[in-house]
């Protein structure tokens, strides 16, 4: 073979060598965040933690609501052999306002991402890189994420009665810096509008307390290939039962014990556990229960994934304490 032959055969070589590493890099794709977490709180003076009691009545009354919460392994991506914890953790804290008037409320959900973290640096799956947020309070302050605000009304059933049933509708939407972020690199919003429409039941049975949900979850955002992320709207679904166990200071207040059970799983795929999510919770609460006035509640929550896919956490921990008027015809909290 001519020394030409051999200058020719061995550029080629290096060609093809040089671009298989090229090649594998470009079909490579970073994958890019969302709103992960599937935990959606009731609103402010509703009860339970996702689930809505109905029992709205009297005047002009209203609640204020502060959850803090903990989640771990919220995001955990998974082939084989590997994985890679994208999101290990989550802590938050959410302000919950509602007003409310005879069987209507309005409400305003806001929440503060505190901490989302994990421990993934260009960790690579089927050719997708996932890199893990950093948000912290001190290094990277994301003031707020996805507001909420919502209206929902009792359409049969009293207060306290066997069966009350309602509708909700609200609207999400992230705020100004997330709809310049497109990378959507914290995993707390979407980055785009979506809205619920929700519909609800709850009662009271002597001593049993129950609540129940079955809604849309209008999604926009669809990015099936990436194991994980959101796949178009969704199916909302849910129930919770609890049973009061005895009274506190003379019939002032209760203690309420039970589960509370919630998921999503999107149109195109029911109930396939590969991108359902669902959650339980056992909760607690003590609360008020004065027929009128300003009373005090105090939840605490337990729980993890069912089903840990699609945003559901390996465990969960929430506490919630809030005041809410119970009106007869006069204004204020």
């Amino acid at each position: 073979m001519s020394s030409s032959s051999r200058r020719f055969l061995l550029g080629m070589v290096l060609l093809v060598v040089g671009t298989v590493p090229a090649s594998r890099a470009a079909a490579q794709q970073q994958a890019q965040g969302f709103a992960l977490d599937r935990f959606y709180p009731s609103p402010a003076g509703a009860g339970w933690f996702v689930m809505d009691d109905l029992d709205m009545q009297g005047g002009l009354g209203g609640a204020l609501s502060l959850t803090a919460g903990y989640t771990r392994n919220p995001l955990r991506i998974e082939n084989g052999m590997q994985t890679l914890a994208v999101v290990s953790s989550e802590a938050l804290a959410d302000f919950g306002f509602a007003a409310t008037y005879d069987r209507w409320r309005i409400y305003l959900d806001l929440r503060m991402p505190l901490a989302i973290e994990g421990n993934v640096t260009n960790g690579t799956i089927d050719g997708m890189v996932y890199t893990s947020p950093h948000l912290t309070l001190g290094s990277n302050p994301d003031t707020l994420s996805d507001p909420r605000i919502g209206i929902e009304g009792r359409l049969y059933g009293a207060p306290g009665g066997p069966l009350r049933l309602g509708l909700a509708a609200e609207l999400i939407a992230p705020n100004g810096e997330e709809l310049t972020a497109p990378q959507r690199r914290d995993y707390d919003t979407d980055g785009t509008f979506r809205g619920m429409i929700r519909a609800l039941a709850a009662g009271d049975l002597r001593q049993v307390r129950y609540a129940g949900q079955l809604g849309v979850h209008i999604r926009p955002l669809n990015e099936a290939s990436i194991p994980g992320s959101p796949q178009g709207s969704e199916l909302l679904f849910g129930g919770a039962a609890g049973t009061a166990l005895g009274s506190v200071s003379s019939g002032a207040m209760t203690i309420i014990l039970g589960p509370e059970i919630y998921g999503a799983t999107p149109f195109h795929s029911l109930f396939r556990s590969r991108t359902t999510a669902l959650e339980g919770l056992l909760t607690a609460r003590l609360e008020g229960t004065a027929p009128r006035g300003r009373q005090l509640r105090l939840r605490l929550g337990a729980g993890g994934g069912i089903n840990q896919e699609f945003g559901a956490p390996e465990w969960r921990v929430l506490v919630t304490i809030e005041t809410f008027n119970r009106a007869a015809g006069r204004p204020g909290f």
